[in-house]
């Protein structure tokens, strides 16, 4: 496994704990530009009241702000859980040229649905430092449940 990737996870993970910490599902994401972080976010969705308010959107937005444009073509998405077809959409629209994620979302995330939603350009890693990203998914549903 890519060290470096593994890296810019803890990174996403620093970001699906602070979601955690405001009691939103622990997803969190970091957008990566030129060997530096450009932009962050965390599900929001219960904050912002918008079921819109995912990390990779929110990370998305932000990372288009930084760089002046809408393509994010020379970009790695890192993100805690596999993204769902919405965020995959918006992905697309923005050309990210990597995604690399953790934990796979069988029931929601977009490869459960088709991975041509993707740019065809999109390079996919998953399964980076997927253990953790689970534990945090699971500590935080079982909290729920109480």
């Amino acid at each position: 496994m890519n060290t470096i990737d593994e890296y810019y996870m803890g990174e996403a993970l620093k970001e699906a704990r602070e979601a955690y910490d405001n009691d939103e599902i622990p997803v969190g994401a970091v957008i990566v530009g030129n060997g530096r972080i450009i932009a962050r976010g965390h599900n929001s969705t219960e904050l912002l009241h918008d079921v819109t308010a995912h990390a990779e959107m929110i990370a998305i937005t932000s990372a288009a702000q930084a760089i002046g444009g809408k393509y994010l073509t020379d970009c790695i998405l890192y993100v805690t859980l596999e993204p769902c077809v919405m965020c995959a959409g918006a992905l697309a629209w923005a050309q990210i040229g990597r995604i690399v994620y953790g934990a796979s979302d069988p029931k929601r995330g977009f490869s459960s649905v088709s991975e041509k939603i993707l740019h065809p350009k999109t390079e996919v890693v998953s399964g980076v430092r997927a253990l953790e990203a689970e534990a945090l998914l699971k500590q935080f549903f079982e909290k729920k449940r109480k």
